[in-house]
């Protein structure tokens, strides 16, 4: 199946250029994304937009997003890492 322009502007923004960060997201968009409903594709779009250290301390450093909608796609990121491990 050929990805989406949405699949491959997505991945593409999700490498960051912290290894860190990529080692997290680009996982979960080649595994998660396509099954997402269109709530969640947004709430990661948006996900995105955020800068690097933010990113990083919701993701590895156990900081929360005061966003209900980032905290709740931040937590699926981090369930997808729990399981992949």
């Amino acid at each position: 199946m050929e990805p989406t322009a949405e699949y491959r502007r997505l991945y593409w923004h999700s490498r960051r250029g912290m290894l860190e960060l990529d080692l997290l997201l680009l996982p979960f968009v080649r595994e998660c994304l396509p099954h997402l409903d269109a709530a969640d594709r947004y709430r990661y779009r948006c996900l995105l937009e955020r800068e690097d250290r933010e990113l990083h301390g919701w993701l590895l450093g156990g900081d929360r997003p005061r966003d209900h909608d980032l905290a709740d796609i931040v937590a699926k990121i981090l369930a997808h890492t729990r399981v992949a491990d």
